[in-house]
């Protein structure tokens, strides 16, 4: 072929890139059910839509996996070896490990399998940025993209055989003593206009999506209304809330699915498991990795995960129900009594209500989130949103947790009702004194009352209403 467009792509072998395509297809699929590399898309195998984009352009190519007999029939050309990873089941890094060793090439590409829509000349970008680093990936407004990365096997691979000896499975855990070089994913939209070869497919709902040819919005286009009339009327359009499936796990054992805002992940995870009564000590948190284009956090701390977790995984929706996954009310009304002696007046509290919704930045946006805020001496200190309620406390917990932030003492807030699990949330960070915007449920009210927490709610419209332990505000002038 001799076309300026087959040139710019790459397909002469005299015009790709020296550099080994690794095309990891090792994964569990656990979200998915199925292997999803061997779903079709347009007529194709993912696995080898993938194949066939990066052979266009580089080198060499190989796919690493721990099950080869399932690609027998997939139509990989001929001259793309399977490879078995040495070790099973040890995440991508594993896989990038097992490329590494037996790559033709300086610097290989690590690509997963179920990227349908990725652009050749993107990788060309890529390579173009390496420079003098040892690491170079791209980098989108939900972080590095290691899934789709060039690595250098002699600085990469002894980093990455440490960090598997060291139990570490992602990707990110070999970054530290590396030369890492991050594109802007604005920098890639010359080769890639929208971005479509970061997408990937986990989970039905995406493959759906893929098929239907439902791509996400480009990035300048996302403040943009998605709904342009919502009636026949002049009402204006407004941004959609974001929810997506997140999955925490504790020391590599799967607790819980949580749908939720795909941002401050790190402190949700914490906050949940706090919440959950999974991790009490802070001393013994090792570190927590979150992949948030894949909705994936790990917890590693010191603290053992209870013996019958690993057949207690749930699944946490975002709405009323399934707040708490684990607790019962009978484990709530053996909590200790909350002993606080702080005061503060109904006038402080409305207030830090209007600071609350002042920083509430993703409401403000799109509506339909929830803001929870921590504040102490009439002065809101942190505040947190999500599409859930029970996720935005948990996000507000696991901050001051994290940040060492004392909660005894202090006020919390939320735009969501109040109901028997948030209470006992509250409870077991020893929260005294909660206010909602909303309601407080009768369940909720029985428990703060046994627990000695003050519930508010109804703070709206320049009134609220004290349904425990009152003692604990003072009322300004004619207000009940």
């Amino acid at each position: 072929m001799s076309g300026g467009k087959d040139k710019k792509r790459g397909v002469g072998a005299q015009d790709r890139i020296p550099l080994t395509a690794a095309v990891l297809a090792g994964g569990r699929s656990l979200r998915m059910g199925v292997d999803k590399t061997l779903l079709d898309v347009e007529g194709k195998p993912l696995v080898a839509r993938v194949v066939a984009a990066v052979q266009s352009v580089c080198a060499h190519t190989l796919v690493v996996t721990n099950r080869p007999e399932m690609l027998e029939d997939v139509g990989l050309p001929v001259d793309v070896p399977v490879t078995t990873d040495e070790v099973a089941y040890q995440g991508p890094l594993g896989g990038l490990v097992t490329a590494m060793g037996v790559a033709e090439d300086e610097w290989v590409l690590a690509v997963a399998a179920d990227m349908p829509w990725l652009e050749p000349e993107l990788i060309r970008a890529l390579w173009d940025a390496r420079d003098a680093a040892d690491v170079v990936l791209p980098v989108s407004e939900r972080g590095p993209e290691p899934l789709l990365a060039l690595y250098r096997s002699e600085a990469c691979l002894p980093a990455a055989r440490a960090a598997l000896s060291s139990g570490r499975r992602r990707l990110v855990a070999i970054f530290g003593g590396l030369r890492v070089i991050e594109v802007p994913v604005a920098d890639l939209r010359e080769a890639d206009p929208e971005l479509r070869s970061l997408v990937n497919v986990n989970t039905p709902e995406e493959l759906a999506e893929v098929r239907e040819h439902a791509f996400p919005p480009a990035a300048e286009e996302v403040a943009k209304p998605r709904l342009k009339v919502m009636s026949a009327g002049s009402r204006r359009g407004r941004g959609m809330p974001v929810e997506r499936p997140i999955t925490i796990h504790m020391n590599d054992v799967e607790v819980a699915t949580v749908q939720a805002t795909p941002s401050d992940l790190e402190e949700m995870a914490a906050g949940f498991l706090i919440s959950e009564g999974l991790m009490r000590d802070r001393s013994s948190l090792d570190r927590i990795d979150v992949d948030a284009k894949r909705g994936m956090v790990w917890v590693v701390t010191g603290e053992s995960v209870p013996d019958d977790m690993v057949f207690r995984t749930r699944y946490v929706t975002s709405g009323c129900g399934k707040g708490v996954t684990f607790s019962s009310v009978g484990h709530a009304r053996g909590l200790a009594h909350v002993e606080s002696t702080i005061a503060v007046s109904s006038e402080v509290l409305y207030d830090m209500m209007g600071q609350m919704a002042r920083a509430a930045e993703a409401y403000r946006g799109t509506g339909g989130v929830h803001s929870c805020a921590l504040g102490r001496d009439g002065t809101v200190l942190l505040v947190r949103e999500d599409v859930g309620r029970h996720s935005a406390l948990d996000k507000l917990l696991g901050r001051a947790w994290l940040d060492g932030i004392p909660t005894e003492d202090a006020v919390l807030l939320s735009t969501g009702r109040i109901s028997y699990e948030m209470a006992v949330k509250a409870a077991k960070s020893r929260v005294p004194i909660v206010v909602s915007r909303t309601a407080v449920t009768d369940l909720a009210a029985d428990i703060a009352q046994e627990l000695g927490i003050t519930l508010v709610g109804y703070a709206r419209g320049g009134q609220l209403v004290v349904y425990t332990c009152p003692e604990r505000v003072a009322i300004v002038d004619e207000e009940a």
